[in-house]
């Protein structure tokens, strides 16, 4: 027993009501069991209970034992002179108390007590795997629904640090979550700082020289210090050494990684199709704010890095021919982890209700991913039919069921309390 699960328990009134009384003989009644509070100060506020015949509001908090009041120095803290009850798992103070106290260990039924010890000794892919089919359709959807709000509502606060670092450029932070998401996992810290590095205003002047764009990303990122046999990385290097120069460029100090990963997604490469993306004659952020459709932003996406690369995977390195488009995953990736986000940042800034349900909707619309996390939890008969699906798992996963957080878990819930 934890006092997580104890807390859990008594917010559910999870336990026997009959002839319930305080350890000292009067009748209780609990009427309401209050508001768990996540604030500092008692487990459960507003809570209404009554005691023989006089009915009390207030707080009610919870121990494993009654000793543990005076412990945690309760008694001695002004957040607590308004406790109205004490429910303890266990009564181990006898004699007179100046606070009622009702003890729970012989009301609680086993089944739930087996069931939550059998979820955090799980060695399964997650802690109800085997108990998940009993779970309804509807409690899934809900709970889906309520995670993809979860993570956006995160990655919207990360979104809106970048805005407050750039004093409020909402086309700036775009650039620098677009970079960061072409570097994907591994390089994703190197590509947000060289996105940093370049200011958004020396983008937008070469953005239609293509031989500009490729020079100030590979060189920002430090792939240009070399000495270069082939004529094409030569003339990028010249004009790279031109142009840092000419604006004071600073390369960031973050290495990027080419160890463990497919040539297709070699930086290099990533550096190149992003240089073929900022060609576009509008600036990205416009575009998604204007199209209604995610198809029309995919084929925005569709990019090919320049003729050199169909050769090359790495500078002065001659490979077999390969055009290097951005792939279907790829772009899928970029909507979902730079376009929809942002969507749903701007919306939350600017309260505007359509702009995060064009964004829930763009999710819909995208390819589901297909990652360990998604098999893991098709193998349990959870199939993700689209990327709303995905990201929904995805935080499922991350944020609750590797916490072993079944208490706070619509699905975990559902499980434990089907007695």
């Amino acid at each position: 027993m934890t006092e997580k699960l104890l807390q859990y328990i008594w917010q559910f009134q999870y336990f026997d009501h009959s002839s319930l009384q305080t350890t000292t003989g009067d009748q209780l009644e609990v009427l309401f069991p209050g508001t768990l509070n996540s604030n500092q100060g008692p487990d459960f506020i507003n809570a209404k209970i009554r005691i023989n015949q006089m009915i009390l509001v207030g707080s009610v908090e919870l121990h494993l034992k009654t000793s543990q009041w005076k412990e945690h120095g309760h008694h001695l803290d002004a957040n607590y002179r308004n406790v109205i009850l004490h429910a303890v798992l266990e009564n181990n103070v006898h004699g007179e108390a100046s606070l009622s106290v009702v003890e729970l260990q012989s009301r609680i039924p086993n089944i739930i007590l087996d069931r939550y010890e059998a979820l955090m000794n799980s060695p399964s892919f997650i802690a109800c795997a085997g108990s998940v089919y009993t779970v309804k359709d509807l409690i899934w959807t809900s709970w889906k629904e309520r995670m993809v709000a979860e993570r956006l509502a995160r990655k919207s606060e990360h979104i809106l640090g970048f805005l407050t670092q750039n004093k409020g450029h909402w086309e700036e932070t775009l650039w620098w979550l677009l970079a960061r998401n072409f570097g994907a996992v591994v390089n994703m810290d190197a590509f947000e700082g060289v996105a940093r590095s370049i200011p958004l205003h020396l983008i937008t002047r070469s953005q239609n020289q293509l031989l500009h764009l490729e020079a100030l990303l590979l060189g920002q990122a430090g792939l240009l210090n070399h000495q270069f046999k082939e004529s094409y990385p030569r003339m990028l290097q010249k004009e790279y050494r031109f142009l840092k120069q000419k604006y004071g460029l600073i390369q960031t100090s973050i290495p990027v990684h080419f160890l463990r990963m497919r040539p297709g997604n070699f930086p290099t490469i990533r550096l190149a199709q992003l240089a073929s993306l900022l060609q576009q004659k509008e600036d990205f952020f416009s575009l998604i704010m204007k199209e209604q459709s995610v198809g029309a932003i995919l084929q925005i996406l569709k990019v090919t890095a320049n003729d050199y690369w169909h050769y090359h995977y790495m500078l002065d390195e001659i490979s077999a021919y390969k055009k290097k488009c951005l792939g279907k995953d790829m772009a899928d990736h970029v909507i979902i982890n730079t376009v929809v986000p942002i969507l749903y940042a701007y919306g939350h800034a600017h309260q505007d209700e359509k702009c995060k349900m064009k964004a829930l909707q763009w999710l819909e619309a995208t390819q589901a991913e297909n990652n360990q996390v998604t098999k893991g939890f098709d193998q349990i008969q959870q199939k993700s039919y689209h990327a709303f699906d995905s990201q929904a798992l995805l935080e499922l996963k991350t944020k609750y069921c590797d916490r072993k957080l079944c208490l706070q878990c619509a699905i975990g819930n559902s499980i434990l309390k089907s007695v």
